[in-house]
């Protein structure tokens, strides 16, 4: 298998500080030890400091938040938690969610981050698949007990497991490294064209969830890395957003293009005064020119940047930079610093095919998961299902998906696993789940049906059961009802490509 290694030549981002090891990974040179030296150092330099706030909730120094983290910490050993073991979060994004989160590194664990608005077999599927010790659910308490930190954690070591969705339409656990952790936030910070100094002038508002990368990875943890604050929103408001930026003194935001689409759209941000905000940032699912045109009216002071990363390279791959953001917007930008990008070619261009990627923010494999392992990780590399072109600069520019994925404004939406369901649902004996154009959300869930028989389709009762096992995302909004078998090639495979030109939606269900 051949790739085509992207080359560096206009790079916009430095790989000063950055050492290339023997198996061709990129790592930096002076990462602390572990996230638990991370927040050690800042304690120590500002403890005082607001660390964490939660609109609406606790207001955290660095202090605090270490000290209730250790006494968490402290009960997790009690209950039997060891170096390595699996603590399960389900608190909503805030306080609580931050401090079992470091909690359970403290006490050597590792965090399981599952999304919370997943259906109740999902979840149970995913933390007996962890074999968690404990799960901290959304109704119990903290648990607390003598404090405790493991001081001999090291950057190899897991900290946390996120999880992604697939081709198999089955959710993968990707553990994650200190490291990883770490390099995320220093590849963040250097994308924001400054460094660890920043300190209390980083005040980042999360509006979106802490199970995904883009909440805990690159807001919450970077503010943590250079002494910042986390301000969070524990559910999207767009209200309390507006009243935020001028009250939580924000400087930085990153969000999906939906949330900035709405935001845009609200007649009262045009006299909120955000001159502060430094930072915008978006990513995970396409932007229009004239949306990135409007975000760099409505923020002024600010740099606008486009980011591109998964859950499996612990959130950014690629950013493209704010000079370039508007005339080369259908780009997700250049690589960040550790993270070396190549293709593997599709046809005779050399330099459009999928993306492949390394480095020491990429995770080296799933969780209980050999096959999908083989099929992923080949040669040390990681293949990202996405194909993309590669332009003359070497920005990168996603043009399709190997996997069957819909990104409805920001979440990924897995089209087999929606058809599982479908398929068992009363009344159906064969569905295909595609992507709707959004102008808001990017992508909505549709659902073409075929019915059983003479019965046809219990549109009722297929939708309540998708309400009993599916999150409330992942429910078709979209349902065609076809009057024949679906297309398929010879070897039974959805000719979906087909059905995109010629299913006609109609009104969206909700």
């Amino acid at each position: 298998m051949a790739i085509t290694q992207i080359p560096r030549t206009d790079n916009p981002w430095s790989r000063r500080g950055v050492t290339v090891d023997a198996d061709g990974i990129a790592r930096y040179d002076d990462l602390p030890a572990s996230l638990v030296a991370m927040l050690a150092e800042q304690v120590a330099a500002r403890p005082d400091s607001e660390a964490v706030v939660e609109l609406g909730g606790d207001r955290l120094t660095y202090r605090q938040l270490w000290d209730r983290a250790a006494e968490v910490a402290g009960g997790l050993r009690a209950a039997g938690v060891g170096k390595g073991d699996r603590v399960s979060i389900r608190y909503p994004a805030g306080v609580n969610w931050t401090v079992a989160f470091f909690g359970t590194v403290f006490a050597g664990g590792i965090a399981v981050a599952p999304n919370i608005r997943s259906a109740a077999p999902e979840i149970a599927a995913l933390l007996e698949d962890a074999d968690v010790t404990v799960d901290l659910a959304a109704d119990t308490t903290l648990p607390t007990g003598e404090p405790f930190v493991d001081e001999s954690l090291t950057r190899s070591d897991y900290a946390a497991m996120f999880f992604t969705s697939g081709t198999t339409g089955r959710a993968k656990g990707v553990p994650t490294t200190h490291e990883a952790f770490l390099t995320n936030a220093e590849n963040m910070i250097r994308a924001a064209n400054s460094d660890r100094s920043l300190g209390e002038v980083y005040r980042t508002l999360i509006s979106v969830p802490l199970f995904h990368v883009t909440g805990c990875n690159s807001q919450l943890l970077t503010a943590l890395y250079v002494g910042g604050c986390a301000v969070i929103m524990p559910a999207l408001d767009l209200g309390a957003l507006m009243n935020a930026l001028n009250s939580e003194r924000i400087s930085s935001m990153i969000t999906v293009p939906a949330v900035y689409g709405l935001l845009l759209r609200q007649p009262a941000f045009a006299d909120l005064d955000v001159s502060g905000v430094r930072w915008v940032g978006y990513g995970g699912a396409p932007i229009a020119p004239t949306v990135v045109l409007a975000l760099k009216k409505a923020f002024p002071s600010a740099t606008v940047m486009n980011g591109y990363g998964m859950t499996e390279s612990a959130s950014l791959m690629t950013v493209l930079p704010d000079g370039d953001a508007v005339d080369h917007a259908d780009s997700v930008g250049y690589a960040v610093a550790t993270v070396d990008l190549g293709v593997v070619p599709i046809g005779d261009d050399r330099l459009v095919g999928e993306l492949v990627a390394r480095g020491a923010n990429v995770t080296a494999g799933y969780w209980n998961r050999p096959e999908a392992d083989a099929a992923t990780f080949i040669d040390g590399w990681l293949h990202t299902g996405d194909v993309v072109r590669v332009d003359d600069a070497g920005r990168v520019h996603i043009i399709d998906r190997t996997k069957d994925i819909i990104n409805r404004g920001g979440e990924n939406v897995s089209s087999v696993e929606v058809e599982a369901v479908l398929l068992a649902a009363p009344t159906v004996t064969d569905a295909a789940v595609l992507a709707v154009p959004d102008e808001v959300m990017g992508e909505k869930v549709g659902a073409v049906l075929v019915g059983d028989g003479d019965s046809g389709v219990d549109l009722d009762a297929v939708l309540a059961y998708c309400r009993e096992n599916l999150a409330d995302f992942k429910i078709p909004q979209y349902i065609s009802i076809a009057d024949a078998p679906l297309p398929r090639n010879a070897g039974g495979k959805l000719l979906k490509a087909r059905m995109r030109g010629d299913v006609q939606w109609g009104t969206p269900l909700r």
